[in-house]
């Protein structure tokens, strides 16, 4: 999880002690868990857990965001009262296990079914990710093969299991970093092509 300095994640403690929990400040080098740079979203933290417990992970992994719950504040939480202590509660273990991965929204929109189409023809101006997708893919996974069409339930909000993550060399994560450390692309743009290359990531086609 990724939090700034003044928000409270004391819940996530409180309400889910069953779970071990890595909760990262991104605008606090003095935090026992930190990043040195705010950058990509929740994408930098995610990608700095898998790298630094890459030999040590959990069975299984939940990347949340760390607002709780409430409308419109956690409008991107698909549960019950938008509450991600439901949605921890409700994930079923047992089907990460089996795919590998779980995109906490059921919810199918935004994000399915073709949020991103980097050949789009014409080109829509505000679909700032969309333009980059291309180029960032080549680097990321280092082949031409760019989908025409990429759709999934949209947030950034997955569960994962170990050996989803072990599918992919350490040196893969520690790439995708490299990209979003050194990336000219802002906040926003960045962490919104890798809000649409998590699942890709972690063995799923394309469109979801």
């Amino acid at each position: 999880m990724a939090k700034l300095e003044e928000e409270d994640t004391s819940w996530v403690g409180d309400e889910l002690p069953d779970w071990q929990n890595a909760i990262y400040t991104v605008d606090n080098r003095n935090a026992t868990l930190h990043t040195d740079i705010n950058k990509g979203r929740e994408a930098l933290v995610y990608l700095t857990y898998v790298v630094e417990n890459y030999k040590d992970l959990p069975d299984t992994i939940v990347f949340l965001h760390s607002i709780r719950k409430g409308y419109p504040e956690a409008w991107h939480n698909d549960a019950a009262d938008y509450d991600n202590v439901n949605s921890v509660r409700d994930l079923r273990i047992d089907t990460v296990q089996k795919i590998g991965y779980v995109n906490l929204r059921c919810i199918g929109i935004p994000g399915c079914p073709d949020e991103i189409q980097p050949f789009r023809d014409p080109p829509e101006g505000h679909r700032a990710s969309e333009h980059v997708y291309a180029e960032a893919w080549k680097y990321m996974f280092q082949n031409d093969d760019v989908p025409k069409v990429v759709g999934v339930a949209c947030c950034g909000q997955f569960a994962i299991s170990k050996t989803q993550v072990h599918s992919r060399p350490k040196s893969d994560y520690e790439r995708y970093l490299k990209w979003l450390r050194e990336t000219p692309l802002d906040d926003d743009v960045s962490g919104r092509v890798l809000e649409y290359m998590w699942h890709i990531i972690y063995g799923q086609q394309p469109q979801l």
